[in-house]
């Protein structure tokens, strides 16, 4: 029993508690314990589009391509019909957001990968993926990506604006289920294998190489597209300076064919630091990169054009790579590429997360599979450690806190779900819709 002197004094602290307001966590717990274990039912699905920077073009009027007829410009039979250059958007960056509602105020954010006409993105979503979601419970991540990649997979739908879309929502409820929990989605995967992932950047001159090796970064990307003896010398100059101090990669977007990306690779192996030999042949040339992966000591790398585990799948057991590069934001999500990167290490093949030109939700996403997966070895970061336009920095100056970049590295984060918050005065900055 209470003394009387005991009762006074709680008294006076229930008292002193109804005029001062409970503190932020306080009530953040307090918050929490309302949650108990009822269904976290979605209630609103929005796409967000975005455009960096904004402008006043018309949607039709941002997508550019090279003229019919373009030339790839090489000698002799290797001048011929360039089909390995993708659409473009007339200086712009697009790409699309998804905003997931529960009924109990958690909020999930995705993002699909569409660097052109992303309203498709939100129409896919809008139109088809939405009704499907709609009244679910968020929780059951699996049993919901299934529903969406079956409502079409016998229509013959397995990529594209499709997985992108599927991709988008995916990433969300990852982001939901965290907050709910309160444990970063790593955690949600069974775990870190590290607290950050090495990161690459672009660097197409000797200059530039040199000055990513003087920042901290160990490897580099450089595109290539040309067999002829200036073009691999330009190369070997871009090795040299980087010698023993990191590795150079080697994106050619399908540029070349069989015969000509032998050549290229096996003078690529005399180097001794070329890092990998990325999407050397055409996507659909299936038949021969078993036959490239073979033929060279340097890493083929293939996989960001590929967008569910069954395409994966046909690739390692055809030994088509070394090094696979998934894309979360174009692969249906990170409930499909998890499944990818336990496939690829299974075959003894490693992974590297393709970031393209999203935001923050497509980075996070990325960077917490990444640690998640023994066999993750690298990841598409560049400069966005000392970025302040949006794009470039990948949405990192939107956020209340930027995801934590280094040269040569980025950090997971450890906040509850994907780790991120938009600040959202400035998201509506480019924001189209």
């Amino acid at each position: 029993m209470k003394t009387r002197r005991q009762l006074l004094k709680l008294g006076g602290l229930i008292a002193t508690a109804s005029v001062f307001p409970l503190s932020v966590s306080g009530a953040k717990q307090i918050e929490k314990s309302k949650r108990g274990t009822g269904p976290l039912k979605i209630t609103k699905v929005e796409p967000v589009l975005i455009r960096m920077p904004m402008s006043d073009l018309r949607a039709d009027e941002l997508v550019a391509m090279n003229p019919i007829g373009t030339m790839t410009g090489r000698a002799g039979i290797g001048n011929r019909l360039n089909h390995s250059f993708p659409s473009r958007t007339n200086g712009s960056r697009l790409t699309t957001l998804v905003k997931i509602t529960t009924n109990q105020g958690i909020i999930g954010w995705g993002e699909a990968h569409a660097p052109t006409a992303p309203t498709v993105h939100a129409t896919v979503i809008n139109d088809l993926l939405a009704p499907i979601i709609m009244g679910q419970d968020a929780r059951n991540i699996g049993p919901l990506w299934e529903k969406m990649y079956s409502s079409q997979r016998l229509r013959g739908y397995s990529t594209g604006f499709y997985t992108e879309s599927i991709a988008a929502i995916d990433i969300a409820l990852w982001d939901i289920l965290g907050k709910f929990t309160d444990l970063p989605v790593y955690q949600l995967l069974g775990g870190k294998y590290r607290d950050r992932i090495p990161t690459y950047q672009g660097a197409g001159t000797t200059e530039a190489a040199e000055k990513s090796m003087e920042e901290g970064f160990t490897a580099i990307k450089m595109g290539f597209n040309k067999s002829s003896t200036e073009g691999i010398d330009h190369v070997a100059k871009i090795s040299e300076v980087v010698g023993s101090r990191g590795q150079v990669m080697i994106d050619s977007l399908g540029a070349f064919k069989l015969h000509e990306a032998i050549s290229v690779g096996r003078k690529l192996d005399e180097m001794g630091n070329i890092g990998w030999f990325e999407d050397a042949l055409m996507p659909e040339d299936t038949m021969s990169y078993p036959i490239l992966a073979e033929a060279l000591d340097t890493a083929v790398c293939v996989g960001e054009t590929l967008s569910n585990r069954f395409q994966f799948r046909d690739l390692f057991m055809n030994r088509s790579a070394d090094v696979v590069n998934p894309d979360v934001s174009r692969a249906a999500g990170i409930t499909e590429c998890k499944r990818i990167a336990d496939m690829a290490d299974a075959f003894g093949v490693l992974w590297s997360p393709h970031v393209s030109t999203g935001l923050s939700p497509y980075v996070a996403a990325s960077i917490h599979l990444a640690v998640s997966t023994p066999n993750a070895v690298i990841m598409e970061g560049g400069n966005i450690h000392k970025a302040t336009d949006v794009g470039d920095s990948r949405g990192n100056v939107l956020l209340k806190e930027p995801i934590e970049f280094h040269p040569g590295y980025a950090v997971v984060p450890e906040k509850p779900g994907l780790g991120i918050e938009f600040i959202e005065n400035e998201l509506r900055r480019v924001t189209v819709n």
